[in-house]
């Protein structure tokens, strides 16, 4: 389940370029040094509004990307070295205890995400079973689907309103000066992590429709016409509101049964494509979690040095 995580509030996108470079390090610099700068300029770019799942995948594949490269960089030498000679315990040990909040972030989201892809699969197993056996054959396995969504929409506002909770800590300051590149790197990589589960969240926090036979019957002749079943999507809708049109056709006003057969795979297809979005998902979160623990390794041992 999706638990509250206590968070800083702060801006998910600095008004400045990136730019994680610092004395700290020689002046050719490490190409991973680069390549998180990529990164997190690509990302600062991305339209945070943007809520389909496709983006939000891009956008923790990217994040991935960012940890990994740090990893890199914390099993430098030249950047333990760099640590040493900044005597950098106290951030460290700050740092330590907010990828913990990470990872605990990605970890209870990655539940929620996992609770939708089986319900998912659920009601698409009782609409192959219905074969065009009409509403009453699968309004109760609809309605669980429904319950489900709310259930996970519920657990992620409050996860989103944790997030964005203020904390006294001054860790993630954006007028702290940083004298190491990798501690630079850290701090904005943290601003991106906020952003980008800001995003997963609000994604999973999309209304639900609810099945009305008055205000569905329109999306009823819709449906009729093609212009759902062909197109898979509707403009401006994200995964989970696509699902919910459908399936407020599939409960709405009573039709012939070569209309509701058309529902069904209409639904059948939509539930395909968030089966699918959802999946991609679940592995971004799976390899943002390693990257994660990984970071967190690194700077343990970093600091079991140091106080040795």
């Amino acid at each position: 389940m999706l638990m509250r995580v206590s968070m800083p509030a702060f801006s998910p996108k600095p008004t400045r370029s990136y730019n994680v470079r610092s004395i700290s390090f020689p002046a050719r610099s490490h190409p991973n040094i680069s390549r998180i700068e990529e990164q997190l300029n690509k990302l600062s770019s991305c339209e945070a509004s943007s809520l389909n799942a496709e983006r939000i995948c891009a956008r923790l594949s990217g994040l991935g990307e960012i940890y990994r490269c740090i990893e890199d960089l914390l099993n430098l030498p030249l950047t333990q070295q760099a640590l040493a000679q900044n005597q950098e315990e106290k951030w460290i040990a700050d740092m330590l205890d907010y990828l913990i909040r990470y990872l605990d972030l990605c970890s209870n989201t990655r539940d929620g995400v996992l609770l939708m892809k089986e319900s998912v699969r659920e009601l698409q197993s009782a609409l192959r079973r219905s074969k065009g056996g009409g509403e009453s054959s699968i309004e109760g396995n609809v309605n669980d689907y429904i319950f489900c969504r709310k259930k996970i929409k519920r657990e992620a506002e409050k996860s989103l309103a944790s997030l964005k909770q203020k904390d006294s800590s001054s860790l993630l300051n954006a007028n702290d000066h940083y004298p190491s590149a990798i501690l630079k790197a850290l701090r904005e990589a943290s601003w991106m992590t906020i952003s980008i589960f800001s995003s997963l969240l609000l994604f999973l926090c999309v209304p639900v429709l609810k099945p009305k036979r008055s205000k569905w019957s329109l999306l009823s002749k819709l449906v009729h016409k093609g212009a759902v079943a062909c197109e898979g999507q509707h403009e401006n809708m994200n995964e989970l509101e696509n699902v919910d049109l459908v399936l407020a056709t599939l409960l709405g006003n009573k039709a012939s049964r070569d209309l509701e057969s058309e529902k069904i795979e209409a639904a059948q297809k939509m539930l395909e494509i968030l089966e699918i979005s959802i999946e991609e998902i679940e592995n971004e979160l799976e390899c943002l979690f390693r990257h994660l623990i990984h970071t967190r390794v690194s700077l343990l041992n970093i600091l079991s040095h140091q106080l040795e």
